[in-house]
């Protein structure tokens, strides 16, 4: 596989270019767009914005009207006339990127490329809502999915499997297919009162956020007249806590007080630090600044 193990080795990059907002751009993705001769984005997902970045003679394709064929073919000519290509993906390419064929094509030809992650819209949507998927006690599981429609889904990954897991369970590109999503989460096992946030365009000025149910999810995604380009998040760590009720403190176990590991009056072997105790033994590795050479807490 030419997957290059540098970015002066690769001919070509494919790099994550995040939710929308451009300044969510990684450090790594615009230099990289800075340097390039070729890009080719995808219009219809990333804004245009990202490529002010780059450079003035830069060739810029929007990809969302070309094949992969028309695609491969630009990089190729790209790479045979000595030139740099940058691939942008929405959000990080390796969900829902479509970059598993474009990566098959590129290796039947030898040409060498970059992989550079992007900030997945996933949590650009948790951090505009301001929740965090993993809430102790509640769910401390991810499931990112979405529902069959003219691709279809494994056997075994239909909504309704999935949903009985009671996990955080993000849905990618079903908006359209709401009324159906409902019906499988039910009957998965969610209720109607769990709750559930749609978000338009993460990031984007036109940004939308919905908070509903599931109960009330249909009614509430017609008035909002959201009908693409939106994230399905489901689950109860996405219920909006009240202040004032200490019952519904939820707290890690890793800042508690009485919790004693490594780097807090603990010893090795507390809750699995046996691998940061080594790390911190081995004499060609630096010392954190408060642990002492014998590992004990100063």
């Amino acid at each position: 596989m030419p997957l290059a193990t540098d970015v002066s080795d690769a001919m070509i990059a494919f790099v994550g270019a995040g939710p929308g907002d451009p300044e969510l751009l990684t450090l790594k993705a615009q230099r990289l767009i800075a340097r390039a001769d070729v890009i080719i984005y995808a219009d219809s997902l990333v804004s245009p914005d990202v490529c002010q970045y780059a450079k003035p003679d830069a060739v810029i394709y929007g990809s969302a009207a070309l094949t992969l064929e028309t695609i491969i073919a630009i990089m190729l000519q790209a790479v045979s006339n000595g030139q740099f290509v940058v691939r942008l993906q929405s959000g990080d390419p390796s969900l829902y990127g479509a970059m598993y064929e474009q990566q098959r094509m590129l290796d039947r030809q030898g040409v060498k490329y970059i992989i550079v992650p992007g900030v997945s819209s996933v949590f650009a949507a948790a951090a505009v809502v301001g929740v965090e998927l993993t809430v102790p006690d509640v769910t401390q599981s991810i499931i990112l999915t979405r529902h069959a429609g003219r691709v279809s889904m494994p056997e075994k990954e239909t909504l309704r499997s999935l949903a009985s897991h009671g996990a955080t369970l993000c849905i990618f590109l079903s908006i359209t297919r709401v009324r159906q999503i409902v019906e499988e989460l039910l009957a998965g096992g969610y209720t109607h009162e769990t709750p559930v946030v749609v978000v338009y365009r993460a990031t984007w000025p036109d940004q939308k956020i919905l908070r509903s149910t599931i109960a009330t999810l249909v009614q509430d995604v017609k008035q909002a007249r959201i009908s693409r380009q939106a994230l399905i998040m489901v689950g109860w760590a996405l219920a909006p806590s009240d202040p004032k009720d200490s019952r519904s403190e939820h707290r890690s176990h890793l800042y508690l007080p009485g919790y004693k590991h490594l780097f807090r009056g603990g010893k090795p072997g507390d809750e699995g630090e046996n691998d940061v105790m080594i790390q911190l033994q081995d004499p060609s590795m630096p010392v954190h600044p408060t642990i002492g050479q014998d590992g004990n807490a100063d």
